[in-house]
């Protein structure tokens, strides 16, 4: 019965992974630019194509935003994925606790207050696009902070749910009291910013894009006992000896560092953070976090490489805002879990 289990698990996973490679290659292909396969492969390879500006497309644009991609939607989803558990509420997502909406607030405060002149914030030569990352980067770091300060305060999940819910709606209060008093090309740039976008990382910052967020993954894969021990209720995880207080800041500590990595660098991205932990319980039928965190991993950069793609409308030089697609995808799979939700496992 082992061996069966351990086989079934190979097949899922290679299929999981044959999907997600399929997809890949598929956005390095397909773009407003056609590119023919056969192309693509000689510029992997490092072989001379004797085309200058598609090498450039390739390796400058479409295979970071590919990776990109893939990290992004494995960081939501898995930040979905810990707050549903530890809230143990199937509608929590990534921005429930304000941590978004810090990283939202940074970068209004450079671009609505400072109107993005680096005269005004600091005196070391860095570029505009290196400090929108670290403003929305530290906004996120202060409210994840603050949350995890309360966390210490409060014994109730509830409670501090209500507490971060306020937090955001304080945090959206500043921001719009910023965008009253900001200039219309100023908002405009924040409202591009607010739609989200996976090519905005360049391939000199994937490495660090990539760091960030494979150490909140690898944080999360750490902590799957405790994640199946809170299934089962506090209580019960306590006289299994789980430390409750500690595990709580773990998981929210990494779900703030996999939220504020992606919306730093990539902008607030609906929906894939609440949806795609859905789908790994729909695939899966359990809620065993032994192999819902991986599929959630898979799931979150299959889905994020599909919105990806989803985003060129084909015949066209138009490339949709990402927050324009991913409710496409998601909003249905959220109304679906709403309407079935008795018949869906997600909650020893």
């Amino acid at each position: 019965m082992r061996m069966k289990g351990e086989k079934k698990s190979a097949i899922f996973y290679t299929s999981l992974s044959s999907i997600l490679l399929l997809l890949f290659i598929v956005s390095l292909v397909y773009g407003s630019v056609s590119i023919p396969l056969s192309t693509i492969l000689d510029i992997l390879s490092g072989k001379e194509t004797g085309n200058n500006a598609w090498e450039q497309i390739v390796l400058q644009s479409r295979i970071p935003q590919a990776i990109t991609a893939i990290m992004a939607g494995a960081s939501l989803a898995v930040s979905g994925l810990l707050l549903q558990t530890l809230f143990r509420n199937p509608l929590a997502g990534p921005s429930i606790l304000g941590i978004s909406d810090g990283a939202n607030l940074g970068v209004a405060a450079i671009m609505l207050y400072f109107g993005g002149s680096l005269s005004n914030i600091t005196d070391y030569p860095i570029s505009g696009y290196i400090t929108v990352i670290l403003a929305a980067f530290v906004g996120a770091c202060i409210i994840l902070g603050v949350i995890i300060y309360f966390s210490t305060k409060v014994k109730s999940n509830v409670i501090l749910l209500i507490i971060g819910i306020m937090i955001g709606y304080l945090t959206s209060s500043l921001i719009s009291i910023l965008n009253y008093y900001a200039s219309a090309d100023r908002i405009h740039a924040y409202v591009m910013w607010g739609l989200g976008n996976f090519s905005g990382v360049s391939l000199g910052h994937i490495p660090y894009f990539v760091m960030f967020s494979s150490i909140g993954l690898l944080l999360s894969l750490l902590m799957i006992k405790p994640l199946n021990a809170l299934l089962l209720g506090e209580l019960y995880a306590a006289n299994l000896g789980v430390k409750i207080k500690r595990t709580r800041i773990c998981i929210l500590f990494c779900t703030g560092l996999l939220t504020a990595t992606t919306t730093a660098f990539c902008g607030p991205i609906s929906f894939i953070g609440l949806a795609v932990p859905h789908v790994a319980r729909l695939i899966l039928g359990t809620s065993n976090h032994k192999m819902l965190l991986p599929v959630t991993i898979f799931a979150g950069a299959i889905i994020a490489l599909l919105c990806n793609i989803l985003m060129i409308i084909p015949g066209s030089n138009t490339i949709l805002p990402l927050n324009a697609v991913t409710p496409l995808l998601g909003a249905p799979i959220i109304i679906y879990v709403i309407m079935n939700r008795k018949n869906i496992q997600y909650f020893n």
